[in-house]
């Protein structure tokens, strides 16, 4: 029963509202204690009951109650697929899987199936924007201890060493993967990863960065291939930048070193950590954090690598076709010694002239707070 007959906010008098306030408050909380000792109690008596009140108490999050998207590649697609096909379906016919087709078709298919020494790392050319300041070259440096295979090469200023043009030359010489920190008020805010030599090309800001030396009691790294765990990818564009990070580290990882890079999804911010777990006893492992921290959120998806705009270039002439004597005679003339040069010399990539956008984020894609697309 409650201590009185008025609610608190019918009384004028403020100490006598106080009071008459913290009495129904105590009341509440011995209330909710009493109910909790005597679930305790049920509880304790049957083991069941906690596993069914658990199962039934999930609170609710913006990441479980996210819009449902169709790229979903995690989905059970069984209670759509008795709808959809319905009984034309024969049990006997194999089943389609897109999903396969479309790995086996993507731009790092020839990662996952190449026959080289999966040892080898893949060559990565780290560059800034033009003009960086000291900070920005800060932030590199902590990047090309992350990937085994980095290299990092200071931007000229001037004209001819645009993005697309780099990423062009960089290609041309074994290189796989092209990162570039841009910076804004002489702080790294962007990286732009270029997957070589035909893209595509991801745009993310950078937030929350925080070098090594700034991490409290954090380790030494070593030049081992660490080991990569991605999480909560599971749409087909969060699909396609998680195979596209993968594709920066070496297939076979060195066990021996103890390091692991994470990258975890969480509403599209892609958390990145670098740890060393250490082995305390036989059966507790410890985990000792080596650096950076970074937050990645995926702003475009490109096609191809970035493009040049040459505003300048004069207007491309008519072609017409028409049989030239001299082009036969030339292909008559090829040997096979040119062939073979040809083949083996590695095509020169020339940058597209506009971007082509697999994805852009726009404002009035954020329909409610429970979109997201990774």
């Amino acid at each position: 029963m409650p201590p009185s007959r008025f609610e608190p906010s019918i009384i004028k008098n403020k100490i006598k509202r106080e009071e008459i306030a913290n009495k129904n408050k105590k009341v509440k909380s011995q209330d909710k204690l009493q109910r909790r000792l005597a679930r305790a109690k049920l509880e304790a008596n049957d083991p069941t009951a906690k596993k069914k009140r658990l199962s039934t108490n999930v609170p609710r999050t913006l990441d479980n109650m996210r819009e449902f998207d169709p790229s979903f590649l995690t989905a059970d697609p069984s209670s759509s697929s008795q709808t959809q096909d319905g009984p034309s379906s024969s049990p006997g016919e194999p089943a389609y899987d897109e999903n396969a087709e479309d790995l086996a078709s993507d731009p790092f298919a020839a990662y996952f199936n190449s026959e080289e020494d999966p040892n080898i790392p893949p060559k990565v050319l780290i560059t800034t924007s033009p003009k960086a300041s000291k900070p920005t070259y800060e932030f590199c440096d902590e990047i090309v201890g992350i990937f085994p295979g980095a290299e990092f090469i200071r931007r000229k200023k001037g004209k001819g060493f645009e993005v697309g043009r780099i990423a062009g030359w960089a290609a041309g010489r074994g290189y796989k993967h092209m990162v570039v920190v841009n910076e804004d008020m002489k702080k790294p805010n962007a990286i732009t990863l270029i997957h070589l030599p035909n893209g595509p090309t991801a745009y993310f800001k950078l937030t929350s960065i925080e070098l090594t030396k700034q991490i409290y009691g954090h380790a030494r790294a070593t030049p081992h291939n660490p080991e990569l765990v991605l999480n909560n990818f599971v749409t087909r564009l969060g699909h396609t930048v998680g195979r596209m990070f993968q594709t920066l580290f070496p297939p076979l990882p060195e066990f021996q070193g103890r390091q692991v890079v994470t990258l975890h999804n969480q509403r599209d911010f892609l958390f990145f950590r670098r740890h060393r777990y250490a082995f305390r006893s036989p059966e507790k492992v410890a985990l000792q954090e080596i650096g950076p921290r970074f937050t990645l959120k995926l702003r475009s998806l490109r096609k191809g690598i970035p493009a040049v705009f040459n505003l300048a270039e004069e207007p491309k002439g008519l072609e017409f076709d028409v049989d030239d004597l001299k082009s036969s005679v030339e292909e008559t003339l090829d040997s096979d010694e040119n062939k073979q040069n040809a083949s083996e010399a590695p095509e020169k990539v020339i940058p597209p002239k506009q971007d082509d956008y697999l994805w852009k984020w726009k404002p009035e894609l954020e329909t409610t707070r429970r979109t997201f697309f990774l």
